[in-house]
């Protein structure tokens, strides 16, 4: 670090990581060149692989719960554990990608990842199956990782194409693993899923360690300011703020549904095993479908206009969800529609939120994928407490009150952001002259 950086940094290390940070990307980034498809193909699975283990639990709760002999209420709350870790990861370990070498932060947290999901499966009782499903949600976060890793990576004319890559085996992570889990469980038991998943870490550790290029340790001093700087954007973007707000109630929803459709498909009328309630988690695929569509939407100045449409979509998936109690038709409808406005609403919050600053696009992610999972965890301990008290029907009660909320807030905040909604891109020189101390990177 320079001697000017350092007297900035004890004078106000906000404002320090604003002047010091681009000498040390340049001087830790590697110069970019074209990447092999081999290479893509490796950091897309790996993302994929990592994410989906905090969805494993999902399809195999029933069967946890009468394992343990405890309630399907409490059972459901190994969601939120597995959340809550992940809540926490993103606030603590992911900044660590902008501070640590990233070959050896990779490799390191894959292979604490593996011992995990080894305690997970080995798990003698439920309060060490929850505390090893935090310590999962806690370490999943690679994924936030490699793909910011991946855009350094790439050479600027591919860029675009090579995060998109990895971005889609992140979201076919997310939309296998309930599916892959059912099918293992059926096969050899709840405990084989997380040994197997174990394994797969342990390989991915060994195989990002030796293949991935070494890059120049930055300064360890950044961290503290960086995570300051996170606090700072929240208090000066009312964008991001309303859009925290909205991903948080969107991805509540998606846990509501998420956490008790087990209960669900395993009781009468339908009665299915864990290989058939997997199988539900592909008519989430859907969703994938909107990504490119909610894109350019807000590509052409509609973002807020979309936004809207998507959460409507939201509030009327549950009126489906409510008929398939017992119509398996209406279900498998409902899901795809609550899918598609979920994802939807997703992506425009994401393209909302990375016009507003260039140079704090990782932080502003970490602020909105943080409010965005913590609202993951009320939805999924709502869940799992009210559909034991009071069934499917109080479920999709819950996620319509929850989706009208969504909507009552968008409308009162519909002029937020409208300036830069209007515009198809926000300028290089534009976002520079927005003076937000420590929001730059």
């Amino acid at each position: 670090m320079r001697p000017q950086d350092l007297a900035a940094l004890a004078t106000n290390p906000d404002s320090a990581l604003a002047t010091s940070d681009a000498s040390r990307a340049a001087a830790s980034a590697p110069e970019p060149v074209p990447m092999s498809r081999g290479l893509v193909a490796l950091l897309a699975l790996a993302s994929g692989a990592t994410v989906a283990n905090l969805y494993y639990i999902q399809p195999l709760l029933s069967t946890v719960a009468r394992a343990f002999s405890i309630s399907d209420g409490t059972a459901g709350l190994l969601v939120t554990c597995a959340q809550v870790g992940y809540v926490a990861g993103l606030a603590f370990l992911v900044p660590l990608g902008d501070i640590l070498e990233r070959r050896r932060l990779i490799s390191t947290i894959l292979l604490g990842t593996a011992v995990a999901l080894a305690a997970c499966a080995a798990s003698p009782s439920f309060g060490v199956l929850a505390a090893a499903l935090i310590a999962v949600g806690a370490l999943s976060v690679v994924a936030q990782i490699v793909v910011p890793l991946a855009s350094t990576l790439a050479a600027p004319e591919e860029r675009g194409q090579v995060v998109g890559t990895v971005m889609s085996g992140l979201l076919v992570g997310i939309l296998s693993a309930r599916t892959l889990s059912g099918l293992v469980a059926q096969v050899g038991g709840w405990r084989l899923v997380f040994a197997l998943a174990a394994g797969a870490m342990l390989t991915l550790s060994l195989t990002l360690g030796r293949t991935l290029p070494t890059m120049a340790q930055a300064e360890p001093a950044r961290y503290r300011a960086a995570l300051r700087s996170v606090i700072t954007l929240i208090a000066h973007e009312p964008v991001l703020r309303q859009r925290m707000v909205l991903g948080a109630l969107g991805f509540a929803c998606f846990s509501v549904l998420w956490t008790s459709i087990a209960f669900l498909l395993s009781a009468p009328p339908y009665g299915y095993d864990q290989a058939v309630i997997g199988l539900f988690g592909l008519a989430g695929a859907a969703g994938a479908l909107i990504a490119p569509v909610a894109g350019r939407l807000t590509d052409q100045g509609h973002g807020r206009l979309a936004l809207g449409g998507f959460l409507l979509v939201l509030l009327v998936s549950w009126a489906l969800l409510a008929l398939g109690r017992s119509s398996v038709i209406a279900l498998i409808a409902g899901i795809i529609v609550l899918d598609l406005g979920v994802q939807g609403a997703h992506i425009s919050n994401q393209a909302a939120i990375y016009r507003l600053n260039a140079h704090a696009r990782s932080r502003l992610t970490t602020a909105y994928i943080v409010a965005m999972f913590l609202g993951g965890i009320v939805g999924s301990t709502l869940s799992s407490t009210i559909y034991a008290a009071a069934g499917w029907t109080a479920i999709c009660w819950l996620g319509a009150g929850l989706s009208a909320v969504a909507i009552l807030v968008f409308a009162a905040t519909r002029r937020v952001g409208q300036s830069v909604d209007s515009s198809s891109d926000v300028s290089h020189s534009a976002m520079q002259a927005r003076q937000y101390p420590a929001a730059r990177t």
